[in-house]
């Protein structure tokens, strides 16, 4: 009987396996095939300010979804079930093409493919009850359709400020607005502490945090993500 490796290998499976997720990249028939998605909370004091933290005494931290959360190509997204107050979050969204334990910021800095731009969904409602009772965060994060992603460039074609502007409007009126230089942590200091937690690897996708003016939203409203220099994000809530 053949071990589940080997079957594996010449294709058995129980059932048909999930498609791989990929995002486009800017300039180029080639995809970008997505490992794992990381997340950095309260990178931005104004949004720590904002949920009201403390940004001198809560730094950073982090948190996951699943590659499937992924929405690619400016596809509508479904409003969520068990959730009445989902939120917007507008992110700089980083992509790995290596990784690594326990790296030096000179080595973090190495590991970048390119930049996205997300968007971050969160059911407020369900984090507020986690929050309060000392729960992961798992469900109010990591749901169905819950971070889409604009296509990558690569770094060698962005054109990424170290005060590039951030922003996301909603049916054209802006709600959030700041600077990449407004991060507590920056990326090559966000990729380095991540690899003290985890091995990264190639396809790994790094949402950065958000500024201030986080908001809900509702069926048909339209957003808006940009981050000057990159390919900017549009989706729809249906």
């Amino acid at each position: 009987m053949a071990s589940p490796q080997q079957q594996s290998e010449r294709g058995d499976f129980v059932f048909a396996p999930p498609p791989r997720v990929y995002i486009p990249v800017v300039g180029m028939d080639a995809r970008f095939p997505v490992h794992r998605v990381y997340c950095v909370g309260r990178n931005y004091a104004d949004h720590v300010a904002e949920m009201g933290g403390d940004p001198k005494s809560e730094p950073p931290v982090f948190f996951s979804k699943p590659a499937s959360a992924l929405v690619i190509n400016d596809d509508d997204v479904r409003y969520p079930q068990a959730t009445n107050d989902l939120h917007h979050e507008v992110e700089l969204v980083v992509a790995l093409a290596c990784g690594g334990r326990d790296l030096s910021i000179e080595q973090a800095e190495q590991c970048v493919f390119g930049y996205g731009v997300g968007i971050d969904f969160t059911r407020r409602d369900l984090q507020a009850v986690a929050k309060q009772h000392g729960r992961p965060w798992d469900t109010a994060k990591g749901f169905d359709q819950s971070a889409p992603v604009s296509a990558l460039t690569p770094v060698a074609q962005a054109s990424l400020a170290a005060d590039a502007g951030i922003s996301l409007e909603v049916n054209g009126e802006a709600r959030q607005r700041a600077t990449l230089a407004q991060m507590i942590w920056s990326i090559p200091e966000i990729i380095a502490e991540l690899s003290t937690l985890f091995e990264l690897r190639a396809g790994d996708v790094i949402y950065t945090g958000t500024p201030a003016g986080v908001a809900a939203v509702g069926r048909g409203d339209s957003l808006a993500a940009r981050v000057e220099g990159l390919s900017p994000l549009n989706c729809k809530l249906v």
